[in-house]
């Protein structure tokens, strides 16, 4: 039961983004920020938590999760450090993933060769 609530939560999502795409004139890296601003703004006032407990990846892979890991970070640091925790906190928390994505993007432009598209 844990897949199909991945899978129809995940689906869901990215349903309502794709139609949010064809019928706004909203460009995608537009689109990706909205997500990661609403992420954040559904965890902090304790939307997101349950739905990631009730569909685990099908709703922390979209970036709607990683704005749900932005503020965890955030919270947890400024419950640390105080007022800087504000500024620290997002980097510490998403920073393993970034790098994974910064490390493996560029391992793959030295297997495969990069075009423009025409």
């Amino acid at each position: 039961m844990d897949y199909f609530n991945a899978f129809w939560v995940g689906g869901l999502i990215c349903a309502l983004v794709q139609i949010l795409l064809d019928k706004t004139k909203l460009l995608p890296g537009r689109v990706m920020v909205l997500l990661v601003c609403s992420g954040a703004l559904f965890s902090a006032i304790g939307i997101y938590q349950p739905l990631t407990d009730f569909a685990g990846a099908g709703a922390s892979v979209p970036l709607l999760g990683f704005g749900q890991v932005l503020w965890k970070g955030m919270k947890k640091a400024i419950d640390q450090d105080g007022f800087m925790g504000l500024f620290m906190g997002g980097f510490t928390a998403c920073a393993v993933g970034v790098s994974a994505a910064l490390v493996f993007s560029y391992i793959a432009s030295w297997i495969f060769k990069p075009k423009m598209k025409e």
